[in-house]
């Protein structure tokens, strides 16, 4: 809830308004304040410290805002028209607000509600663009286990990799062996590293440090490692499926889900194993904890995966499958602080690879990764937007 100031005490959870009044629940504030309307006077009773200021709140009332936004958990965003209250009314409105702006000793520090949703929607057009970009997962055209030995790629239908028709017939040669994947092209044809045309390349997987990516024509691919595995991810730059991508659809945005949590280290770091999208194919992270939050002042917990300077997060939840992807979403959040302490942006969740197409290996969200509780944030799903081209193998 905020007003002028245009600031959220992200900690408050619920108001209801019921016949009699109006209730706050929220842990972190109080257990309950109740507000009763009774002959033109408002009465507050409060566990706690909540309200020691409820008088000064109410003689301020000529400074509050003609326009309260409140957050109704059945409705999302509400407009209340302040200004056209009657002076009782008026006083209940106030009493609430002074609760949650307050934050009344919850250790959620107020934020910058109108620079918040700025952030995020930035954020939304920089995910869009690097989904469309070179590295980005619109663009992929195949994924093809190899088997060691000898295979042969191109477009004619004899090849063992068959790439579109707008390839050359013989683009060249893979040799695979349990070491790596070195590729040697046909003669004449036009391949390419780093824009230097070669022969006969050794294309480093991408778990190595320097890993290679070969060009011919508007095609690049790349041999991705997975479970002592290697495979070639084609991408096809002029795929079609980019320019037809649509907007992506998302939950509204709502700072209830910005949370902190609070990391709980295991006493080593643990390697899981979590499947994929694709039967038989592992993921195995390494995880230093789980991360424990609070959402409607339910407490969930969740395995935390490390990431490079960050922790990452595959998480399903009750929307999962129904307005988001079935196997779960991705979530990113900065190492936690000396106390352990991180902030999970629910709002900036958002669907694996494996979303838009069937050439990715996304991990799903293991069983203790699923929160029992309907996590209405971030990105939802849309089947219609997943693209399996011809190419598929």
């Amino acid at each position: 809830m905020f007003l002028e100031n245009r600031s959220i005490a992200p900690s408050a959870r619920a108001i209801e308004l019921g016949d009699h009044g109006f209730t706050v629940f929220d842990a972190d504030l109080v257990d309950a304040v109740f507000v009763a309307v009774e002959r033109e006077e408002a009465s507050v009773t409060a566990q706690g410290e909540a309200l020691q200021r409820f008088d000064d709140v109410l003689g301020l009332q000529a400074g509050v805002g003609e326009r309260l936004v409140v957050r109704d958990s059945s409705h999302g965003w509400q407009v209340v028209d302040f200004g056209a209250m009657n002076h009782t009314a008026k006083k209940c409105w106030i009493a609430i607000v002074a609760c949650l702006l307050a934050a009344c000793g919850s250790d959620e520090p107020a934020i910058d509600l109108v620079a918040y949703e700025a952030e995020t929607v930035e954020w939304r057009a920089g995910r869009l663009e690097r989904l469309k970009g070179p590295e980005g997962y619109l663009n992929l055209a195949g994924l093809f286990w190899l088997e060691e030995g000898r295979s042969r790629i191109g477009s004619a239908g004899d090849n063992d990799i068959v790439l579109p028709g707008y390839a050359a017939r013989y683009v060249g040669e893979l040799q695979v062996t349990a070491e790596g994947v070195v590729m040697t092209a046909e003669p004449g044809v036009d391949v390419r590293h780093e824009d230097a045309p070669v022969s006969s390349i050794e294309i480093l997987d991408d778990t190595t440090d320097n890993p290679v990516t070969i060009s011919h024509r508007s095609f690049a691919w790349t041999i991705i490692r997975r479970d002592g595995r290697f495979a070639l991810r084609l991408r096809d730059f002029d795929n079609p499926a980019i320019a037809a991508f649509p907007p992506i659809e998302y939950f509204p945005i709502d700072p209830a889900y910005r949370v902190t949590g609070t990391l709980r280290l295991f006493d080593e770091p643990r390697v899981l194993n979590v499947e994929t999208v694709i039967e038989g194919l592992g993921y195995r992270p390494e995880s230093p904890g789980r991360v424990s939050f609070e959402i409607a002042g339910e407490t969930y917990e969740i395995d935390a995966y490390t990431s490079g300077d960050e922790l990452f997060f595959v998480f399903g939840d009750a929307t999962s499958g129904r307005e988001s992807y079935p196997a779960g979403r991705f979530l990113y959040a900065a190492q936690p602080d000396a106390d352990g302490k991180t902030v999970l942006d629910f709002n900036r969740s958002y669907n694996p690879p494996c979303a838009f197409n069937d050439f990715a290996t996304c991990p799903v969200a293991a069983p203790q990764n699923r929160i029992a509780a309907r996590i209405e944030a971030g990105e939802k799903y849309d089947p219609a937007v997943h693209a399996t081209p011809d190419s598929e193998h």
